[in-house]
């Protein structure tokens, strides 16, 4: 069989996923699902591999992955095929032929997740979508102490404790706080996170703007490489993943 290396965008609600990498004893995740589909499409086992993995409960606006697939089937057929046999909480956005060599994960620059919060009466829409506070928060200061983090450093306060990495350097290129209405939205855009890392840095910001910590701390709580100094890991359904950067000119642009 003559096959195309593909690169294939997809967006999901992780909610009933334990995330998206295979699990021996779990086979529920996004990609066990997606590699069920194109198997039941194209009679035959293809692997894919992912840009990241994201955890249990995280969502996906913009999720990349590449995959080897037949030739002879076209992209629009691709996209609608595994659309009708994908369940409804995943969908393939876009599916285009990539170089022989692409990677989706090894290629990629940088990622951005956005957070969302949200402070109107419990709403059960919102349950699996976004973290409820009580008070608003104070986007302003929460700002202030996210600029501190944009550029290189070692994020090992802001990863899980039981991170084994011996690099926790990383770059952060932009980190945006803003509000619409009850909702208030967290932007971070990077090449590479750390295990936890997005929800640690708005666990840390939240914690901020409710006084414990100041937004002059937050260079101390990098300098010191402690996780028990930054905020705490806020719930995984609030998280997406919103875009995956492949070119120099989309980190320039999600810098700015």
């Amino acid at each position: 069989m003559q096959t195309k290396n593909m690169k294939i965008t997809m967006a999901y609600d992780g909610t009933n996923y334990h995330g998206y990498q295979k699990q021996k004893n779990n086979p529920i995740t996004i990609q066990q699902t997606v590699e069920q589909a194109i198997e039941k499409v194209f009679k035959h086992p293809f692997e894919i591999n992912g840009c990241s993995r994201t955890d249990a409960g995280v969502h996906a606006r913009e999720y990349v992955f590449s995959c080897r697939l037949p030739k002879s089937v076209p992209e629009q057929g691709i996209i609608r095929s595994l659309n009708d046999s994908l369940p409804p909480d995943i969908a393939i956005i876009s599916a285009e032929q990539a170089d022989d060599d692409f990677h989706a994960r090894f290629n990629s620059l940088g990622k951005q997740y956005e957070y969302l919060i949200y402070t109107s009466p419990k709403d059960p829409f919102l349950a699996t979508r976004a973290l409820r506070l009580w008070k608003c928060p104070d986007i302003n200061i929460m700002q202030r102490a996210a600029d501190i983090l944009i550029g290189e450093h070692d994020f090992k306060s802001f990863c899980s404790a039981d991170c084994t990495l011996e690099n926790t350097v990383r770059t952060i290129y932009n980190i945006s706080v803003s509000q619409e209405n009850n909702f208030i939205s967290i932007k971070v855009a990077g090449n590479g996170f750390l295990y936890n890392m997005v929800r640690i840095i708005v666990g840390t910001l939240i914690a901020v703007s409710e006084g414990k910590i100041s937004a002059e701390d937050i260079k101390n709580i990098l300098d010191k490489k402690d996780r028990t100094l930054a905020g705490m890991t806020v719930p995984a359904h609030g998280l997406y993943l919103n875009k995956v950067f492949y070119s120099e000119k989309e980190v320039e642009t999600i810098g700015k």
